[in-house]
């Protein structure tokens, strides 16, 4: 009888611990999903803003238009997306603990060989005694980027994103280094 107990105790657990990984792998497929609509939508807008008004009118969609999308594709949502980095330009974006954790751990990554656009994190956190899924990856720096964050910034478009942004720190990035991370934390 004793063996039999036993042996249910462990098939129980095995389909149980096999039901939290098929829900991992549900919200991370997810995330990646959302997060390639969000990345899509921002470059698009980044793109055609550039090609319309120039880096000036540029500036415009990071600060005002991916807020606005992000907001749109979280409403009636079970999940949050948003942008966050260590060396963030609006206040608003800087990272939450976790974040600033993951953030970390991409650079230490970075520094070890790891191609910046494979990078990703997620886990299951309890916050307040409620499950929170947490999914990061991080965003590399293409040409666009350079524009607004690289080493050299026309002077005029200096001028207005100190005027916007007085304690700016994501300046002086290089292509293909981490500039920061998308995030998503859904409620389980």
């Amino acid at each position: 009888m004793h063996k039999i107990s036993l042996l249910a105790v462990l098939l129980t657990m095995t389909f149980m611990s096999t039901e939290v990984f098929s829900v991992e792998n549900d919200l991370l497929s997810e995330s990646r999903k959302i997060i390639k609509q969000f990345g899509g939508e921002l470059k698009g807008e980044l793109l055609s803003s550039l090609e319309e008004g120039g880096p000036l009118n540029a500036v415009s969609v990071c600060s005002r238009k991916a807020p606005e999308i992000a907001e749109k594709m979280s409403q009636g949502k079970s999940w949050e997306i948003a942008r966050t980095s260590l060396k963030y330009r609006n206040p608003d974006n800087a990272p939450d603990n976790w974040e600033q954790t993951v953030l970390e751990s991409f650079e230490e990554r970075n520094a070890k060989g790891e191609a910046v656009g494979k990078m990703e994190h997620y886990e299951v956190l309890n916050v307040n005694g409620k499950k929170v899924f947490r999914y990061m990856t991080a965003i590399t720096v293409g040409e666009p980027c350079l524009t607004c964050h690289g080493k050299q910034i026309p002077h005029d478009l200096n001028a207005k994103l100190e005027e916007l942004y007085p304690e700016d720190q994501s300046v002086g990035f290089s292509l293909g280094e981490i500039i920061g991370a998308f995030s998503i934390r859904m409620s389980m």
